[in-house]
Formats: C-alpha cells, structure tokens, sequence
C-alpha cells in the first residue's frame, strides 16, 4: 500500500492546535497521543481535545490510547470522531470486545505493542484489527532516539500479516525522522508516526512530503 505520514501533535503547540493541524495539509492523518500519567509517566490531552480538534480539521485522527484502561475509554474516542483508535496490548483486558467496538463505531481498530512485547503471541487477533502499532521507543515521551532493536520484529509483523493474506497496516511510532523512515519501510511498515521530524521543522509540509518520499523509495 502507499506510505501513509501520520504527524504527532505530541511535538505541536498545544496553544494553536488548530493552526498546527493545519499547518500539515499534506499528512494523511494528525496523530493524538492520549496518555494518563498511569500507564505511561506523562499527562497529555484527552476527549475534550478530540473532540473540539475534530471540529478544526478535516484531517482524520489516529488516536493512540496509552492509558490504563483502554476498554473503558476506547469506544468514546470513536464516538467523538476519531478516524483510527489504538488501544494497547499491554493495558487492555478484554482486547477483542473492545477492537470489534471501535470497529462498530465507525472507526479503524489499532493494536499497539511497546518494543520489548512478542508479536507472535497476538497473531490470532490480526482479523480483529486495521493496524499494528509498533513502539519504536518506550511510550510516554516524544524525542526520543529510535530503537533498532524494533526492526526485526516489524519484520515479522509483515510476515505474519502477509501469511493470513489481511490488509493490516503496520505502524511505527517513536524516533522517526528522514534518517530512520526507510529502515523502517524496509522492514515492512507502511504508516509512520513523526512528531519533532515535522513539528520541529521550519517547513511542516516540506518535512512531511521528504519523510513520504524516503519511505517510499525503501519501499520500491
């Protein structure tokens, strides 16, 4: 599939998120990090946010839930507009209900692993879910240095996608930026998180179109 640019507003001026959204006209979705100071050590932004952002852009959301409880909260940010919600394995409990909730509410269901979490264990639920999400660094703070050690296992997410013939995106989320990108489309994921590499930059849509050219030509 094509390279999929998913900018993290983790890294934007949360005093201007409406101009940051549309500061990157050329992403395909706007990345929300939604964290609870619980599952990981940081306190972001929640439904309120979501909702009012989804009122300010036309760009889909691709909400990314690190918090506790998952199965609790996940069906809302479907309801509030989200276009993709991310609930993960690690914090959910009854993973299946809640993916097939999401699904039910109109939304992409994402399934996140952080980067020291098997893949294998969760092939039988690859029907359940439209995306993986692979740390690429430990969840909870943005800038952080992309961890190589993840790459295998995107490796193996591929395969293990491509042997139950699915359409599952693999995304990747953590220390991507124009040098790391094209290892990781190398490896099999086709959705990329980028929070600093684009909101860091002087020219936003200038980053986002170099970050989907080097994912596209490791793709080719």
């Amino acid at each position: 599939m094509a390279v999929q640019i998913s900018p993290s507003i983790l890294a934007a001026d949360f005093a201007r998120l409406a101009d940051e959204a549309a500061a990157v006209p050329n992403a395909d979705w706007l990345h929300v990090d939604v964290m609870d100071y619980h599952f990981v050590p940081n306190l972001t932004l929640g439904l309120p946010v979501v909702e009012a952002l989804r009122k300010a852009t036309s760009t889909p959301l691709d909400c990314h839930l690190m918090i506790e409880d998952p199965d609790r909260w996940a069906p809302q940010y479907a309801e509030a507009g989200a276009g993709s919600v991310t609930i993960h394995v690690e914090a959910a409990k009854a993973p299946i209900r809640t993916l097939r909730e999401i699904r039910s509410l109109g939304a992409r269901a994402g399934l996140a692993l952080n980067p020291a979490t098997p893949v294998e264990p969760y092939e039988d639920l690859l029907g359940e879910v439209d995306m993986l999400l692979l740390m690429t660094v430990e969840p909870g703070f943005g800038g952080q240095k992309f961890l190589d050690v993840v790459l295998p296992k995107i490796r193996r997410a591929r395969a293990l996608v491509q042997r139950h013939g699915g359409a599952v995106w693999i995304q990747v989320d953590g220390g991507v930026d124009a040098d790391t990108i094209g290892r990781c489309a190398e490896a099999g994921a086709d959705v990329f998180v980028a929070g600093s590499a684009v909101y860091g930059a002087s020219d936003p849509v200038a980053a986002v179109d170099r970050l989907r050219a080097a994912a596209t030509r490791a793709m080719t």
